[in-house]
């Protein structure tokens, strides 16, 4: 009876551990590599991150930064997506230069890692690129964010310096 009672216990505080929201005890960048994703699609500047157990995963960096991969990129203080094995989809926090104009990245997709290349969405073109380009964290910087204006959904940068 004493077992019954102790493996009760046991699958309850399992139940519980594993219905908390991961936290920053261990790396945004382990978690991407886990989930088929590349470790650099996040910057190194990752202050901490939560990711719920409906998939939601929401990043805080200690403020908005640029980074360069094929363009430049540009990460808000706060970035969430939906985050399933091989895909970052619905997010939000991050943009793209492309041909002078920012545009939001919408999804982010390995479908197959051997191919080597990785998917961009960035609602008006979809772009491939190889995989190598986000094998490791970029260093982001907040140097060069000298203007963001944001009016809904009009945003203008500066340039990188």
């Amino acid at each position: 009876m004493a077992f019954i009672r102790n493996h009760h216990s046991l699958i309850f505080f399992l139940f519980i551990f594993l219905s908390l929201p991961l936290s920053h005890s261990s790396s945004i960048h382990d978690l991407l590599k886990s989930m088929g994703l590349p470790a650099g699609l996040l910057p190194k500047e990752v202050k901490s991150f939560t990711f719920s157990g409906d998939g939601l995963l929401e990043v805080f960096l200690d403020g908005p930064c640029l980074t360069k991969f094929d363009t430049m990129a540009f990460y808000e203080s706060e970035v969430r997506a939906n985050l399933t094995y091989g895909s970052l989809t619905g997010v939000e926090g991050l943009s793209q230069e492309e041909l002078f104009l920012w545009l939001p990245v919408k999804d982010i997709i390995v479908d197959d890692p051997s191919s080597g290349l990785i998917l961009i969405d960035i609602g008006l073109a979809h772009k491939q690129l190889s995989l190598s380009l986000f094998e490791d964290p970029p260093d982001c910087s907040a140097k060069s964010v000298v203007l963001k204006v944001d009016a809904g959904e009009d945003k203008a940068f500066a340039a990188w310096r």
